[in-house]
């Protein structure tokens, strides 16, 4: 399987310090801020082989119309910043709130990463306020990473990876279970239009209890008016004139 992976975050955070780190297992310490890059792993995630396309994105204001058309083609996301600058994390807060909007979903598979762990002595942000922070978005995944000893950083891409697994797993099942539920339905819509056609076949109607001849009598009338007309013309006419009949 396929899976687009997108880095985003404020510039000087460290997403192409980790991304290079998981891709090609190298720290890159100079800093050159990035347009675009796009990288390709595979790996093996629960046994199942991924191809993983990896786009590390801008994060300075101006690339902001690229992002967006990273966002909409991505189905997962590290969401980076750095445990030394406050205000990487708080920038993450808007981000987010893009990525959930341009998915028009609130299920985007999504994980918190705080790089730069190893700087202690620089550190302005605690374990605490990322954990916070995770909470606040409904318990997404959070690490604490360092691409220079390469702390986390397999562990946080692995993690986003099978949360897109899991959420197409998902999808898939409910597609399935759609095409049951409409399969059945088909099945019982069959199955209604046969019973009328049986219960004709069961009972059929008499032909002379029910089958009418032009003049709108039954076979059993007709049988009484024949007889009635044979009647009255075999008996003789009495002395006044009047009619004498019996009805056998």
């Amino acid at each position: 399987m396929r899976y687009k992976v997108v880095v985003l975050g404020a510039g000087g955070v460290g997403k192409s310090s980790i991304t290079v780190q998981f891709v090609q297992g190298v720290y890159v310490e100079s800093y050159d801020p990035t347009i675009e890059d796009s990288y390709r792993k595979q790996i093996e995630v629960d046994g199942r082989a991924c191809d993983l396309e990896i786009l590390d994105t801008a994060g300075v204001a101006q690339f902001t119309a690229m992002r967006e058309l990273y966002i909409k083609s991505g189905k997962g996301f590290l969401l980076v910043y750095s445990v030394t600058d406050e205000n990487s994390l708080k920038e993450l807060l808007a981000l987010r709130e893009q990525v959930l909007r341009i998915k028009d979903s609130d299920n985007v598979p999504m994980v918190l990463v705080g790089n730069k762990c190893d700087l202690e002595e620089d550190r302005v942000l605690s374990i605490e306020d990322g954990v916070k922070v995770s909470q606040d978005w409904g318990l997404v995944p959070f690490y604490e990473t360092s691409a220079m000893y390469k702390t986390n950083v397999d562990e946080a891409f692995i993690d986003v990876v099978r949360q897109i697994m899991r959420k197409e797993a998902a999808i898939s099942a409910e597609k399935k279970q759609q095409k049951e539920l409409q399969k059945q339905q088909q099945q019982q819509q069959q199955l209604d239009q046969q019973q009328p056609q049986q219960q004709n076949n069961n009972n059929p109607q008499s032909s002379s209890t029910f089958n009418k001849n032009v003049n709108g009598t039954t076979d059993n009338d007709n049988q009484v008016n024949a007889r009635l007309n044979q009647s009255t013309t075999d008996q003789p006419k009495s002395s006044s004139g009047s009619k004498c009949c019996t009805i056998m």
